[in-house]
Parts: structure tokens; C-alpha cells; sequence
């Protein structure tokens, strides 16, 4: 695979880096690093495109803010590659109607546009797919006795921090991995921002905690802790569903919150973020928080 990353900022000098180390730099056939200080709106793209791009099959662009984005499916058609992704670590970074734009302009080509990085799974596009092989949403294997003997990390996040989190939660009881992990992630520490996102309605740096959760826990078969929709009170004839509308982790693309065969919520505990949102949302308060060992199969 060839890879050209077009980057800005800390945040895209940090994933730059990190992939570079944990062995994509032989993939790496071009970098174009933009300065931070870029106009929000831009009416003329010539002067931001490189003289020189080379082949490509999959452009990365990471920490570009605003309308030097529509450069990206400009360099993708010159490089000739058909896929795309502009992870996205910030609500100001890439807004829906320029997201649009930007997939509009290059109909032919695969867009994704993970929020965050770690959210990125394959999507059916022979690249993006071949980069998440090492490098999006997190998987981990742990062998535990009751306390956590070893940990292997399947795919880790592009900034580096699932092996990180792998390295500092050997050894500790596995009941505390799932809070011991979230708090190791905010040590690395994530680079996502703490503004709430209007489009999810949380913020990017509490979706990165979520997965991190997630991960770890369908690596150990159980979760420590979780919502819980009390099907004796919920009102499926007349909610609206609030939960579902209101979910974060629904929001990006996840089944944490679906319906049963009556049209009530049923939360999964893998991939609940605890965030609570969906308890101040339910117009009946059918839901609740419960702290309790969940078997996930």
C-alpha cells in the first residue's frame, strides 16, 4: 500500500510519528505538512496543492481544520487513489456540511471520516480496510487469572495509546481494567478534544474513552458497569426513543443502543460509555446506571 499524509498541527505531527514508529514509514511515499495558521474559509485551493504528488492508493489527512480540507479528494485524484480518510479529533475541525462538500467533490472516491481515529474499522475498501489490519479501532486479547497476566494488542489506535494502556494494566485485577484502562488513556495522554461535539452531543475526547472501554472488555468477557433499560416502565407506544437519538456511541455508527422485538431500548454493555446521557434523556426514567459484573459473549 502506498500511503501519502497531508498533516497540520501537533496532532497531525503526533499521528505522523507514531504510525512511522510502529512500522508504517516504508509505507509512507509522500508527506506534505501545512502550517496551523490557514484562513477557516478559503477561496482559492492552488497555491496549498503540492507540485508534486506522487502515486498513491490511500491518502491520510490528518489536523487539517476547515476549508483547506477540499485540497484532500484534489490531491487524491491527482495521486490516483480512490480512498480517503480525514480522521476527524475536533467538532470545528471537518462540520457535516463541509464533510459534504468534500464527498461530493469526488463521488468516485472512498471517504471515512472516523471521529475519532480510533473509531476507524474496515469499511469493504481494499485500503482503508488493509490499513485498519494494524491501525483504528482497538482490539486486544488479555489472559487473566484474576489478575491480568498478559496482553496482546490485535490493532491499536493510531496515536499509539493501546499499547500504552496494554503495557500499564498487566498485572492489575482484572475488575479494575476497565476504569484502570480510561485513565491510562488520559495519561498517553488523547489529543481529542474536550469540546462537546453538537453533531454527537459529547465530546470527541469522551467517544475515544468509550472504545477504549469497549475494547477492553470484550477482551476480558464482562463489564463492570453499565445502563440498563427497565422494560416494566419503559414506554415503547409512545417514546420517541430518546435514548437511541440522544446515544453518543449510536451517533458514530455503533449498535450500542437497539430495539427488542417490543420496540423497547435494550442497551449493549460492551459498548455503553456510561456517559448517562441516555438516563437524562428518558422521558419516563426507564434507564439506570448499575454497577454489576456483565457477561458479553
Amino acid at each position: 500500500m502506498k500511503l501519502y499524509i497531508i498533516s497540520s498541527g501537533k496532532y497531525g505531527s503526533r499521528i505522523v510519528n507514531s504510525l512511522a514508529e510502529m512500522g508504517l514509514a516504508s509505507s509512507m511515499v509522500g508527506l506534505e505538512e501545512l502550517p496551523e495558521d490557514l484562513p477557516e474559509f478559503i477561496d482559492d485551493f492552488e497555491g496549498y496543492i503540492p507540485k508534486s504528488i506522487p502515486k498513491a492508493d490511500l491518502i491520510l489527512a490528518v489536523g487539517l481544520f476547515g476549508d483547506i480540507n477540499m485540497i484532500v479528494p484534489i490531491i487524491a485524484e491527482k495521486s490516483g487513489a480512490k480512498s480517503v480518510i480525514i480522521p476527524i479529533h475536533d467538532p470545528t475541525q471537518v462540520p457535516p456540511g463541509l464533510q459534504r462538500e468534500i464527498e461530493e467533490s469526488a463521488p468516485e472516491v472512498k471517504m471515512v471520516f472516523p471521529k475519532p481515529f480510533c473509531t476507524l474499522e474496515p469499511v469493504g475498501d481494499q485500503y482503508i480496510d488493509e490499513f485498519c489490519q494494524e491501525f483504528g479501532k482497538p482490539e486486544m486479547e488479555i489472559e487473566s487469572d484474576g489478575l491480568v497476566k498478559k496482553v496482546t494488542v490485535k490493532r491499536t489506535a493510531p496515536c499509539g495509546s493501546t499499547n500504552y494502556i496494554a503495557e500499564h494494566i498487566e498485572g492489575i485485577p482484572a475488575d479494575e481494567v476497565e476504569l484502570e484502562a480510561g485513565n491510562k488513556l488520559h495519561n498517553y495522554p488523547c489529543n481529542a478534544s474536550m469540546a462537546t461535539d453538537p453533531v454527537v452531543g459529547d465530546t470527541i475526547l469522551h467517544l475515544a474513552g468509550y472504545q477504549v472501554k469497549e475494547t477492553v472488555r470484550r477482551a476480558l468477557g464482562f463489564a463492570m458497569k453499565s445502563a440498563v433499560v427497565d422494560h416494566e416502565t419503559c414506554e415503547a407506544s409512545e417514546c420517541q426513543h430518546e435514548c437511541i437519538k440522544h446515544c453518543p456511541q449510536v451517533q458514530i455508527g455503533l449498535d450500542t443502543v437497539t430495539l427488542n422485538e417490543n420496540e423497547q431500548a435494550v442497551i449493549d454493555p460492551a459498548s455503553c460509555g456510561c456517559c448517562e446521557i441516555c438516563i437524562n434523556e428518558c422521558p419516563y426514567g426507564s434507564i439506570e446506571m448499575e454497577e454489576r459484573k456483565f457477561t458479553i459473549e
